[in-house]
């Protein structure tokens, strides 16, 4: 079996931490800020030196290929290099630099390619500077429209289309991603699954389904000094009892659902008023949709008054679980057993750009661990021992994919 060389990954890996690098060791690398467009013309040079031809789509999605000897659709491998404010090094990045690390591999081995191979960086996947995350993926697959993105502002009202223009980055609409053979995504696993059990490797099966609602409980002000208690319409009150009523019995439903009740604002949040109003959320996620219709059916049911106050439910948004093509998850797994690394099949409960791209391209996913499950974060951390099994794994999949494939009746 192939095998990635470890010092030439870890060099790279460092290079690229280097375009927006962070006092603590972390990277803030906005979509198509002057830290993402050094690492995307970095990205460019590294490919062309390997050969490869690059064309650059509307939504900035760069997309490098190696010929095969076969004219088909190729397959493709790859991931994002934005970061959120204050990120790690690892989070997207990660599965950039193990396929070009894949592809120098293949190449100083001297494999021929069967099939092309493409290595794709997409745009704005975390969504930290322009609303939503997996922004171009998501145009890609006809989720989101390119009409609507385009308006996305960031804090300081620059909009996505300004700063398309102004990347240098603005390429042609038929330069987009519409057909592929595979789609192999490796990532960090940004959860603490694969450390505390000791694999080396996530084959990831799919993405879980979410749902997010935002639960607004309206009282009344008045002041903290002088209103009995008895008398008061006091929403802090009834939201602490709804969140606790809640934390118990979502956690009765199913041992592997998880919720968060991530956000909270209360109005006119002053020590010395009683609250008129307090918005809270809350995020669940769960791979079987019977389970999510359980939480939904909870959160929709809660009582319309209490103490009161009025409580208002609405769902903000949701997404149903994503599941990955079985075969690719196989060739993952097969790759794993013959490189003699663990694995561990799993379900993804963050979002990848590899959800969008799984409605019309099979799709697949590759875990490496996180240190202490940490990410988004600058403590976050990945061996660089396990980004390079990542990488041998990639190289192995890639190798079985070509081998399975190009024998398929439909390439030829």
């Amino acid at each position: 079996m192939l095998k990635s060389n470890r010092s030439r990954l870890q060099e790279l890996i460092e290079r690229f931490s280097q375009f927006g690098a962070t006092a603590n060791g972390g990277v803030t690398r906005l979509s198509l800020s002057d830290e993402d467009v050094l690492a995307r013309d970095y990205f460019c040079e590294v490919c062309k030196e390997l050969g490869m031809t690059i064309q650059v789509d509307d939504m900035a999605n760069i997309y490098a290929t190696l010929p095969g000897k076969k004219e088909c659709p190729p397959i493709v491998i790859g991931s994002h290099l934005d970061s959120v404010e204050k990120g790690g090094r690892f989070d997207g990045v990660l599965g950039i630099l193990t396929a070009i690390e894949a592809i120098r591999t293949l190449q100083e081995n001297e494999i021929e390619l069967e099939i092309p191979l493409m290595l794709v960086n997409f745009t704005n996947e975390e969504g930290a500077r322009f609303d939503p995350a997996m922004m171009s993926s998501g145009v890609l697959a006809s989720k989101f429209t390119k009409e609507k993105m385009l308006q996305s502002t960031d804090k300081n009202g620059i909009t996505f289309q300004e700063a398309l223009q102004a990347s240098g980055y603005e390429g042609q609409q038929a330069n987009r991603l519409m057909e592929a053979l595979a789609y192999i995504e490796l990532h960090i696993e940004q959860g603490p699954v694969l450390e505390a059990t000791q694999r080396d490797i996530g084959v990831v099966e799919g993405v879980l389904g979410m749902v997010c609602y935002e639960i607004t409980v309206t009282g009344e002000s008045n002041h903290a000094g002088t209103t009995p208690m008895k008398m008061r319409k006091d929403p802090m009150i009834v939201a602490s009892r709804i969140i606790s009523s809640l934390h118990e019995q979502l956690g009765e439903i199913d041992d592997e659902l998880v919720f968060t009740f991530g956000r909270m604002n209360v109005a006119p949040n002053i020590h010395t008023v009683i609250p008129n109003k307090v918005v809270f959320t809350i995020d669940s996620r769960h791979q079987n949709p019977t389970i999510m219709r359980e939480v939904e059916k909870l959160l929709t049911g809660l009582p319309s008054e209490e103490n009161g106050c009025h409580i208002r439910p609405v769902k903000l948004w949701g997404r149903d679980t994503v599941v990955f093509d079985a075969a690719i998850c196989d060739e993952v797994e097969k790759s794993c057993q013959n490189l003699g690394y663990t694995s561990n099949r799993m379900y993804s409960g963050a979002g990848h750009d590899a959800q969008f791209i799984a409605g019309f391209i099979p799709s697949a996913m590759i875990f490496v661990p996180s240190i202490n499950g940490k990410s988004h974060c600058e403590e976050e951390e990945t061996t660089y021992e396990d980004c390079a099994k990542g990488s041998d794994v990639l190289v192995a999949s890639v190798l079985s994919l070509q081998k399975k494939l190009s024998l398929a009746e439909n390439v030829h």
